[in-house]
């Protein structure tokens, strides 16, 4: 119950920072359009397409998530720089309690923010099948994991650093090894190695097939996905446990 309560508290605040709300909805909407203004613009003749709706929208539902973290962790941070977190270490609350408090209210959030991409890739093209309610179930595991790498960064930051951290590191780590904008494969070597390590291509990959109707090979990318999210998880408990001891 207590964790209910807490939950409801953010979810207000997340409610009242309405410029964050749009923007994090809205921006990768924008670089939909944009980018399938270019696909479109490519003449018949080059035989080729760049950015084919089927594999963009993948992606940029992956990317937008990024922005997620920035905003756990911008609420995060803002909550230990307050007395109001003080206040409610006095509580009996758990540190596992304050993560799933804060992680609540956010999934529904990610899953809008999915929804309103997939549902904006229609006017570019992207046909409707019972594939695309898939696409949408397969983002949850990848929502997961950028809001614990925003408590986690959130616990460790201040509000001012999570910005350079999430707002700028891991949305370019995102954009930029997550095989959204072009095929890892064309760069290859340590670049390519690199990427497959991280959760990033398995989430739009796991996305990719999700949509094209390819089932088996969605949970062997998802896994990467999901064992992250486990991960940075604990390790976000763990972080928040030392810092309630340290503060109380």
């Amino acid at each position: 119950m207590r964790t209910l309560v807490f939950a409801k508290r953010n979810a207000k605040e997340i409610m009242r920072d309405i410029f964050t709300l749009i923007f994090g909805i809205l921006f990768p909407l924008v670089l939909l359009v944009l980018l399938s203004a270019i696909n479109a613009g490519i003449p018949e003749q080059a035989g080729m397409k760049l950015f084919d709706i089927e594999n963009l929208v993948p992606g940029i539902s992956v990317f937008g998530l990024s922005f997620i973290a920035l905003f756990t962790a911008t609420i995060v941070s803002k909550d230990r720089c307050t007395s109001f977190i003080l206040r409610l270490f006095t509580s009996p609350l758990k540190a596992s309690q304050y993560i799933i408090g804060y992680t609540l209210p956010l999934i529904p959030l990610s899953i809008v923010q999915t929804i309103v991409c997939y549902a904006a890739s229609f006017a570019f093209g992207l046909k409707w099948t019972p594939d695309v309610l898939l696409a949408i179930v397969v983002n949850i595991p990848v929502a997961v994991f950028f809001i614990a790498t925003g408590l986690l960064c959130g616990t460790i930051f201040n509000d001012k650093a999570v910005g350079g951290v999430c707002g700028a590191l891991l949305t370019n780590l995102s954009a930029w090894l997550s095989g959204t904008w072009f095929d890892l494969e064309l760069v290859g070597g340590a670049f390519e190695k690199i990427a497959d390590m991280l959760p990033f291509v398995h989430a739009v990959d796991a996305g990719r097939y999700a949509l094209s109707g390819e089932y088996s090979k969605i949970m062997p990318e998802l896994y990467w996905v999901i064992g992250y999210a486990l991960v940075i998880t604990v390790i976000a408990v763990i972080v928040f446990n030392n810092k309630m001891k340290q503060d109380k």
